[in-house]
């Protein structure tokens, strides 16, 4: 198991690196000038230059890219001139915060309802239970996040009043008192979410109940929920554990259109206002944190897959 590790940990490491570089080259072609952006388009070619020197951009790319990555590596991320030349480090982690929050929420409403309803769907398989579960998940998944949120903010906010339209917090807002702005959103991204963890929850449990040692426990006469909880559901959820690890990456970095629409100051929301002013450096810092917790979540989920299942073992 350490040595799976340590050569996971490897491949995050070359993952990074090479994600730094397609991000560096991804900012260095995108269209429009920061320096315009930020000064204006008449500002003088000299007040150009000296920003253009003071960020870096006179030097060789291959010098760039070499600087910003040990910078970032040491935590010196730069500052965010589209923000008020305000430090990037505290702001992009404050944005994070926010989006773990946001995370939480859906993470704790689709994982457990997906699990349990996949679990139903998979003993009742080929019934009006099963094909109502499958095909009521598949028609979230199939609406944009705009649509379902349009529809839960008409409803929850403007029909019934019951829960804020507008999901924008102040800075350093605490979860209990946030949590009234983030129901709203954290169900349009539950919404979306869900089908997946219903359907790999579904399809993995009928392959078990059909394995030879869960036909034995039954012959045996052992009690169904014994049966489920001993011998079903600890290899059952190994493919899920998968599917939501993954998720966890995509809840922190692809919910800018749920950000943007219930303007909820996240991570997402932070990254597309970085690229829509042509801010590199928060736009480099913002799209590699993102990166990196995508690969750390698929590490975890990895070393899950081994505790839970004995039989793996990696060498």
């Amino acid at each position: 198991m350490l040595r799976f590790i340590v050569r996971r940990l490897g491949f995050v490491i070359l993952t990074v690196i090479l994600s730094s570089v397609i991000i560096f080259v991804a900012t260095q072609v995108l269209p429009g000038d920061v320096v315009t952006m930020t000064l204006g388009r008449f500002a003088t070619p000299a007040a150009k230059a000296e920003l253009r020197r003071e960020l870096g951009l006179d030097r060789p790319a291959v010098v760039q890219y070499g600087t910003w990555l040990g910078d970032f590596v040491i935590g010196d991320w730069g500052k965010a001139v589209s923000a008020g030349d305000v430090p990037v480090a505290p702001l992009v982690f404050e944005r994070l915060g926010n989006s773990l929050m946001l995370a939480a929420v859906a993470f704790l409403l689709y994982v457990p309802l997906g699990i349990v309803l996949g679990l139903i769907a998979a003993l009742r398989r080929n019934s009006w239970v099963d094909q109502t579960i499958s095909i009521g998940s598949l028609a979230f998944i199939g609406l944009p996040e705009f649509v379902t949120g349009i529809v839960l903010i008409f409803i929850f906010a403007i029909q019934l009043g019951w829960l804020p339209a507008s999901s924008s917090i102040l800075p350093g807002t605490g979860f209990i008192e946030a949590f009234p702005y983030l129901i709203l959103p954290g169900i349009t991204v539950a919404l979306t979410s869900l089908a997946y963890v219903v359907r790999m929850t579904r399809s993995s449990t009928v392959d078990v109940l059909q394995t030879d040692y869960v036909r034995t426990a039954n012959l045996k006469g052992l009690p169904p929920r014994t049966v489920l909880f001993t011998h079903v559901l600890r290899n059952s959820l190994l493919p899920t554990v998968t599917v939501v690890a993954i998720g966890i990456g995509w809840l922190i970095g692809g919910l800018i259109i749920t950000e943007s629409l219930f303007d909820y100051p996240g991570i997402g929301r932070l990254l597309l206002f970085a690229i829509e002013r042509r801010d590199l450096v928060l736009i480099q810092a913002t799209a590699l944190l993102i990166v990196i917790i995508y690969v750390v979540a698929n590490l975890v989920a990895d070393i899950l897959y081994a505790v839970l299942n004995p039989r793996i073992r990696y060498n």
